[in-house]
């Protein structure tokens, strides 16, 4: 009996170790799911509007015959350059507030091979006016001023100063009204008023720069896709001041009409 006792507690011992060992392992955690972490995306350095078409405008500023062009545009929408923040990344947006904004001209070139009437002138090159300014947007009402510099042609500052009231027949479709008005220094009104010497169509002139006209754009932007889209505009001017007493207006037509149409491009750069 004692040695049964023995052999039973021998083995007791020899077993308990297992037993212990099995009661405290803990059974190993399987790992779980991995979460792709969100990617924050980081906003444009720079997102601009290029534009491409047709125009129809006067031959020069004051003719009564019109011609068919080339017409080009630049809208500087968002700049993202350190400090240097403004603008939107859609140019279709309807956000409100002040900021600046980038703004281009194309003017034609006036020669007086194309329009004998000005032998005695000197020819004009084409002109890029390029430069910034600062605009109010908001969903019903936009206002801007923009200050440009000409590049090749008259090689001059202008200013102009417009407003639009808008609407919006659909998420894709704005319409826009309003009046515009131009200012050019002295340099601008020389070039494109001035008559040096008398010719045997205008009599002599020296022209101030100061108001150069007034008047009135109706236009409509379409967009196809985010960054694809049709825009275009009917325009109104009526020279002003020196401009308007110019011979060479006054022997043509102080009222200035013009129609663009021409597709746009948004253009988005990351540095």
């Amino acid at each position: 009996m004692i040695a049964t006792r023995a052999l039973f507690a021998t083995a007791l011992v020899t077993l308990a170790p297992a037993a212990w060992a099995g009661s405290l392992s803990l059974p190993t955690s399987e790992p779980g799911p991995a979460y792709a972490q969100p990617v924050v995306e980081s906003a444009p350095n720079l997102v601009f509007t290029l534009r491409g078409g047709v125009a129809t405008t006067p031959e020069y500023f004051g003719s009564d015959d019109y011609e068919f062009g080339p017409d080009f545009g630049f809208s500087l929408n968002q700049v993202d350059l350190g400090p240097l923040k403004f603008g939107s990344p859609d140019p279709y947006a309807r956000s409100e507030g002040v900021a600046l904004r980038g703004s281009f001209r194309y003017i034609d070139e006036r020669t007086a091979d194309d329009n004998p009437e000005l032998q005695g002138l000197a020819d004009v090159d084409a002109t890029y006016e390029v430069g910034l300014g600062v605009g109010y947007r908001s969903e019903r009402f936009d206002a801007y001023a923009d200050v440009r510099y000409g590049i090749n042609g008259h090689e001059s500052i202008v200013g102009e100063l417009g407003a639009d009231l808008k609407a919006h027949p659909s998420d894709r479709l704005t319409l826009s009204a309003g009046p515009r008005v131009l200012l050019g220094s002295d340099d601008y009104a020389s070039t494109y008023f001035d008559v040096p010497t008398t010719t045997t169509s205008f009599d002599a002139y020296d022209a101030d720069g100061g108001l150069i006209s007034a008047g009135v754009e109706v236009g409509a932007k379409y967009r196809f896709t985010e960054n694809w889209g049709v825009e275009g505009a009917v325009t109104y001017d009526r020279f002003l001041g020196d401009a308007a007493d110019s011979p060479i207006v006054e022997n043509g037509d102080q009222d200035q009409y013009g129609m663009r149409v021409g597709l746009t491009r948004r253009i988005t750069l990351d540095f």
